[in-house]
């Protein structure tokens, strides 16, 4: 009876290289115990682990609120989005609100929701950066709708229309001096007979 020794490490990565292409990196080709080792040894369970593991499902929700401000300037509106999404916004632990105002004379941003008269100054210097002499001097050629036109539409552009706010264990997560302001860069904005201004918030987060 002839006895085989189980061929060392280096004489099976000798057969590897005189095996023929065809052959050589076929597992069936190799030595069982050879093609065994050759495996990851946490392959099989992370996936088993990931299996075990539902995906989480995102949630989305959308909601359209109207506001006119009661004159031109900076007003705070984080009482009003809240409301609007208080029922929704509970149910998520995590997750981002985009919000988007639908008008380009009128703007979106976040600043200081104590003190009133930052509010004041922001209007001061956002009059002072475009003022409305512009519309006078030629600087500006769009001025059919009056003289606060041009500005509203540069003032809009300069602050933005979109706010991406984050979500965290079901509310908004501003900072504590942080508040939403709707800037409303038109004269004719005013209750009753201004511009009424839509704002979209659309929320995704998940529990």
């Amino acid at each position: 009876m002839v006895h085989f020794r189980s061929p060392s490490k280096a004489h099976r990565l000798f057969l590897l290289v005189l095996l023929p292409a065809s052959l050589a990196f076929s597992p069936a080709a190799l030595p069982i115990h050879s093609f065994v080792s050759a495996q990851p040894t946490s392959t099989s369970t992370s996936l088993c682990s990931a299996s075990n593991t539902a995906p989480a499902i995102p949630m989305w929700a959308q909601h359209e609120i109207s506001i006119t401000a009661p004159s031109r300037g900076c007003h705070l509106i984080t009482s009003e989005v809240n409301k609007a999404i208080q029922k929704d916004i509970a149910s998520m632990k995590i997750g981002m609100a985009n919000l988007f105002i639908q008008h380009t004379s009128a703007s979106l941003t976040i600043n200081e929701n104590a003190d009133p008269d930052v509010r004041r100054d922001m209007e001061v210097a956002l009059n002072k950066i475009c003022p409305g002499q512009w519309t006078k001097d030629g600087t500006f050629h769009h001025t059919m709708e009056g003289e606060d036109d041009m500005p509203g539409h540069v003032k809009s552009s300069l602050m933005g229309v979109s706010l991406n706010i984050p979500i965290k264990n079901g509310r908004l997560a501003l900072g504590t001096w942080q508040g939403i302001y709707l800037n409303e860069h038109r004269d004719q904005g005013g209750w009753g007979g201004g511009h009424t201004r839509r704002i979209i918030i659309t929320l995704q987060g998940q529990s």
